[in-house]
């Protein structure tokens, strides 16, 4: 067996997404990079993301109406400085994709965009935008943007990036009981081929871990999503806020033989009707929940599903695209267009079956427009931070854009102090040395019978206790239950040697225990937290944040 091994470098950042792929090329002008990714580079959400990026990019459009747009999505609770700076700082982000060779789709539908200079960008518009300002590559926005950020990582020789190396913990100075303001000093990482956690020192560390929609029995999100970022910052003493707020996206592909299928929001921007059946008809039923009817914000949108769901009994409801044209829906959509095909619907022809999806988690590690937390030298950047941008609920196609303007903050701010920094001297004055990572007596575990049942457990109860409807009895009983499997995990986790699936499982259990307090702790219904027994808030008067404080699950709202 390999043996443990202690890296340094400038920057570690963990994750490999939009905001961790972003940050890394930063970052690269100012000194060594670490990137550690636990499965492939590609295999992140940003991979996955269909929509696009808003951006104010045409002169009809304006940043104030952005910044409208955003606040009403956001029920009131989205920190107003925070929106403008996100969104004015835009079309500075678009253009360094631009220079990268993003290849956005173009007016006249050339696929992609053939020429990346291109000013006439095809917008798309999806709920809750009163503009089209959506920026596209064709339905795989996301797929385009790693793309391109790998090449360019790929080519720049400060940049390591490490494939199948897992964060296990970040290495804090109040964790290793150092005197002093709490600060991050790196992490601990399994390498998840040789099983070895190694430890990784650096200046700074860069949480981009994305998000979180493993806890949930249905999502869009893939297999790494288990929510590990937040998890480990909670460790580190870091501030944690708004998990009550979990986005479930509205049409993810019902369909026995799609995993995880999302339907793009921009196809309703296009036209889209969401129906149900009633009788032996197909009926158009938004209307009846919105003045945008099927161009509604999310949070409406997935609770209206849910509820035609349990009044019908039916197992999903509707896309209607069937207006427009095969060819249209080919070149608007292609990789749509073709997985429904493969699955024996066509979208020109025939209806798309959709159900809600754990999709986006809205909270996160507290941070500022810079990314920075409340550990110095700890960045959170992307899905895993939680900077009041999107409120109570995030606005279509937003995420990207935060996650690319967070990371040029978080470098632009760490860079000014970078030379100042010297990990291996912070060492010395503290007369302490960061010991590596000890399993003590562990041994290979024997029973992970155990783990996937609790990994099952925790998603489906997660599903029907703290899901789009939720009451104040159903999270009480999740809570219960949450308890009393974190107790196992623990268990397992400090008595047996490290296996990725005990990690992630001990991360999720986490996570999950915070959706749950942060929920039991508004006592209103705003936003993405809906509890019947709590009645609806008056945004001007709610509640901003519901943040939680290690040791303990301190509940406070400010």
């Amino acid at each position: 067996m390999s043996s443990q091994q202690r890296f340094i470098c400038d920057y570690l950042i963990i994750g490999s997404g939009c905001a961790g792929l972003m940050s890394a090329i930063k970052a690269s002008a100012h000194g060594s990079v670490i990137v550690i990714t636990k499965k492939r580079a590609r295999d992140c959400n940003s991979n996955w993301a269909q929509g696009g990026i808003a951006s104010v990019t045409d002169q009809a459009d304006s940043f104030d109406a952005h910044l409208q747009d955003t606040l009403t999505a956001g029920a009131g609770l989205c920190r107003e400085d925070v929106a403008r700076e996100i969104i004015q700082s835009g079309p500075g982000r678009i253009q360094e994709l631009l220079d990268l060779g993003i290849r956005f789709t173009s007016r006249g539908g050339l696929p992609n965009g053939a020429d990346a200079g291109a000013k006439e960008f095809d917008l798309g518009r999806e709920g809750g935008h009163s503009a089209r300002r959506i920026l596209h590559a064709g339905d795989v926005t996301g797929e385009e943007l790693i793309r391109v950020l790998l090449e360019r990582c790929a080519a720049l020789p400060n940049i390591r990036l490490l494939e199948n190396h897992q964060a296990v913990d970040l290495i804090s100075s109040r964790r290793l009981d150092w005197d002093g303001p709490n600060r991050c000093l790196g992490a601990f990482v399994l390498d998840r081929e040789t099983r070895v956690v190694h430890t990784f020192l650096s200046k700074f560390v860069i949480l981009a871990t994305g998000g979180a929609g493993k806890v949930y029995l249905y999502t869009s999100n893939p297999d790494i999503a288990c929510g590990e970022g937040v998890a480990m910052a909670y460790r580190a003493y870091a501030e944690i806020a708004n998990m009550e707020f979990f986005q479930f996206h509205p049409t993810c592909m019902y369909h026995s033989q799609a995993k995880s299928f999302l339907i793009s929001e921009a196809v309703r921007g296009e036209g889209a009707v969401l129906k149900c059946r009633r009788g032996g008809d197909v009926v158009e039923f938004m209307k009846a929940h919105h003045d945008c009817a099927s161009l509604a914000p999310r949070d409406i949108v997935g609770r209206a599903i849910d509820r035609e769901l349990k009044k019908s009994g039916d197992a999903c409801v509707y896309l209607d695209i069937r207006h427009h044209s095969e060819d249209f829906l080919k070149q608007r959509f292609p990789n749509i267009f073709a997985t429904c095909l493969e699955l024996g619907i066509n979208m020109a022809e025939q209806l798309i079956p959709v159900v809600p999806a754990a999709h986006y988690c809205c909270g996160g590690v507290r941070a500022d427009v810079n990314g920075r937390t409340c550990v110095d030298h700890l960045y959170a950047v992307g899905e895993v931070a939680c900077t009041g941008f999107h409120g109570a609920n995030r606005l279509a196609s937003n995420s990207l854009l935060e996650a690319l303007v967070l990371a040029h903050n978080a470098v632009c701010e760490t860079a000014a102090t970078i030379n100042d920094v010297d990990v291996r001297h912070l060492e010395m004055e503290s007369k302490r040395h960061v010991p590596g990572w000890s399993s003590g007596d562990a041994t290979d575990p024997d029973e992970l019978i155990v783990v996937y049942h609790n990994w099952d457990e925790i998603r489906r109860f997660m599903w029907d206790y703290v899901g789009i409807f939720r009451t104040t009895k159903r999270l009480q009983r999740a809570k219960t239950r949450i308890r009393s499997i974190r107790k196992e995990i623990e268990y397992f986790y400090w008595d047996f040697i490290l296996a990725p699936d005990l990690v992630e499982l001990r991360n999720m259990a986490s996570v999950a225990e915070m959706i749950i307090d942060s929920a039991l702790a508004r006592h209103e219904s705003i936003g993405l937290h809906y509890n019947a027994d709590c009645p609806v808030a008056d945004p001007d008067k709610a509640q901003k944040e519901t943040i939680l404080h290690r040791p303990g699950f301190e509940r406070t709202l400010h």
